[in-house]
């Protein structure tokens, strides 16, 4: 962007007439009267305005030998007529704009039309506004606001949905999930069991109180156990090996129950031959467990 300034009068002079001569136009006497002298020829003022003076861009009206000029690439104007089209400031020896429609702007009507304008308001934002942009559009700050609860959002955090802006607050309650335990909405993480979410810090063992989320952990009467304290709290002891029965968690995935006590399967066997039990024929003698066979041979 470029600003001029005028290039001063055109070329002519203004006088009185001393010697005889006669007006170029209407041939009466110029001595002892105001003349104009233009390219060589001099001229009564009446004529000069009729014939030779300039016409005002922005009046309309020729430009007298008394009047003063003001030119700018073959455009000329009365100095009370060279005025910011905007604000009507002289430009007088001020840096001005030409703009479309031979219009002249100063420098400080040029720099707000030329602003950019605010996607809230639709007014311009000159520098020095604190202004937010986003994707090439752009808002004063107090115009940035949330679409549901009309509160500005200025340089906060926000959520884009569409053509519509939120604030934390008001997106947490219009779209968040909202957590299985605690209840409260979901912002950022998070994970999802049997369809449900929850926050990662809610997801956590019942016992130990530690997360469980990418870790392995089962589920028991809507309590969540670790391993570990699966193991230790809540698993049944096996009545063979004596060790937690943790179906799912190691070697074995099924569990013998009778009566009162639990095996591994692989722990449910003959007393007396070590043959497996699981799914087959046994006997209790004296609690103890024996295949079909051994007790026979007792």
């Amino acid at each position: 962007m470029a600003f001029h300034r005028h290039t001063g009068p055109g070329s002519y002079t203004v006088g009185t007439m001393s010697e005889r001569f006669d007006c170029h136009y209407c041939r009466d006497p110029l001595q002892g009267k105001k003349y104009v002298q233009k390219e060589g020829r001099h001229c009564c003022v009446k004529c000069f305005e009729k014939f030779c003076a300039n016409t005002c861009i922005e009046c309309k009206k020729p430009i007298g030998a008394d009047s003063k000029e003001l030119h700018f690439k073959n455009r000329y104007w009365h100095d009370n007529c060279f005025r910011c089209f905007k604000c009507y400031t002289s430009l007088v020896n001020e840096p001005f704009m030409l703009r479309e429609n031979n219009k002249v702007w100063c420098s400080n009507c040029t720099a707000t039309e030329d602003a950019p304008r605010c996607k809230g308001c639709f007014k311009h934002i000159i520098a020095g506004d604190q202004n937010v942009e986003y994707k090439k559009m752009v808002w004063h700050k107090d115009c940035f606001t949330c679409s549901q609860c009309k509160q500005v959002i200025g340089s906060g955090s926000f959520f884009p949905k569409g053509d519509d802006f939120y604030c934390v607050s008001c997106h947490e309650h219009k779209f968040a999930k909202t957590c299985a335990k605690c209840k409260n909405p979901i912002t950022s993480g998070g994970l999802t069991y049997q369809e449900q979410p929850w926050h990662s810090e809610c997801f956590i063992c019942s016992n130990c109180k530690k997360q469980l989320g990418g870790k392995r952990f089962t589920a028991v009467e809507d309590q969540f156990y670790c391993v570990e304290c699966y193991k230790e709290c809540v698993a049944k002891k096996c009545a063979g090996c004596k060790n937690p029965i943790t179906a799912g968690f190691g070697r074995g995935t099924s569990v013998v129950n009778y009566e009162d006590e639990s095996w591994h399967d692989y722990c449910f066997k003959c007393t007396k031959c070590a043959r497996g039990l699981a799914n087959k024929r046994f006997v209790c003698h004296n609690g103890k467990i024996y295949c079909a066979e051994c007790p026979k041979r007792l």
